[in-house]
């Protein structure tokens, strides 16, 4: 336990001059005010047993103490908080790469590509707690949407809130920038430590924007000791697309423009594999397949937040408090 205000404790200090005062001035002070009554001889009450209400004539004193360094420690407001825990697991770091242009809303795969794609990716996230896994999104651009982390349910979160209106909305440009995503990702790996890297690229169309080609990118990752599984997704013809006009939504098929030749390449460069993936079915099984990885040893460290335990403190000081003024006003109740 810790104590966030520390100097509050310094408050404790104040009982000593308060106990001296209690046990050795009191008294004389308060028998000039107190009733007295004369007896002519005190020798029948010598040898009297003392009554338990004499012995315990300081708990209410006892009591009020308490309650003050209860106060005082609450003031001080005491945490705990998880220790950093570091340990070594078998692991592998790895980047998921994802096309997030408008073209991943058709609806070959159920509910839509998009959807289906981050639903067989969150499978693959949590059938590999121990790999530092991180997310990189991709249209006309790229930019990563959450680093490399073990704490995994960050990063699911970030990728159910990850959507394809970022380019619809004008947010970055809609296209298909293969090269841009998979530079973002490999550079998110350059300096990993892990014997094992790899990207994860997921796309359902063909280069055309960005100002690094994909074979460019793939030579890099080649450089870099790292691995690039691609896959394609949609079906081999036509895709039904909703386009939205006024009052609603109409389907329109538009053609699967895949360009596997590019995707095929990336993966022999960097001595990866690529995978096709026209149902969600297909798709599962190229992430159980990817999932056969080979680990190799990482440092996970993990530190969790802190939490405030004034709270029983507070309430021990409340409860003793009012059981010393019902002690003082009933049992030990003093007429003067």
């Amino acid at each position: 336990m810790e104590f966030h205000s520390p100097l509050y404790l310094l408050l404790l200090l104040l009982l000593i001059p308060y106990i001296i005062w209690y046990f050795f001035f009191r008294n004389s002070g308060e028998a000039k005010s107190e009733v007295t009554v004369r007896f002519s001889d005190t020798a029948p009450y010598r040898f009297k047993a003392t009554s338990w209400r004499v012995r315990l004539i300081a708990l209410p004193m006892l009591l009020r103490c308490a309650a003050f360094v209860f106060i005082v420690i609450a003031l001080a407001r005491p945490q705990t908080h998880n220790a950093w825990d570091e340990r070594t697991v078998e692991g592998i770091d790895i980047m998921l790469a994802m096309d997030v242009s408008t073209s991943m809303l058709a609806e070959d795969l159920k509910p839509n590509r998009i959807e289906a794609a981050k639903a067989k990716a969150s499978e693959f996230i949590a059938d590999r707690p121990n790999d530092n896994i991180g997310l990189t999104i991709f249209a006309g651009e790229a930019f990563t949407q959450c680093p490399m982390t073990t704490d995994h349910t960050t990063l699911l979160n970030l990728l159910q809130t990850t959507k394809t209106d970022i380019a619809a909305r004008g947010l970055i440009s809609d296209g298909t920038a293969i090269g841009m995503g998979l530079a973002n990702a490999v550079s998110r790996l350059k300096k990993s430590k892990a014997k094992s890297k790899v990207v994860i690229l997921l796309t359902d169309g063909s280069n055309n924007m960005g100002d690094i080609s994909p074979m460019t990118a793939a030579q890099i990752a080649k450089s870099l000791g790292i691995r690039v599984y691609t896959i394609g997704i949609g079906t081999t013809s036509v895709a039904p697309y909703p386009m939205p006009v006024a009052g609603g939504v109409q389907y329109v098929n538009i053609p699967v423009e895949i360009d596997t030749r590019t995707l095929k390449d990336i993966a022999m460069v960097s001595d990866g594999n690529f995978y096709r993936a026209t149902n969600t079915k297909e798709l599962k099984q190229i992430y159980q397949d990817i999932d056969k990885l080979e680990k190799s040893r990482l440092n996970v460290k993990k530190y969790s937040k802190r939490y405030e335990v004034f709270q029983p403190w507070a309430i021990l000081a409340l409860i003793l408090l009012a059981l010393e003024v019902l002690l003082r006003l009933t049992v030990f109740r003093r007429i003067s």
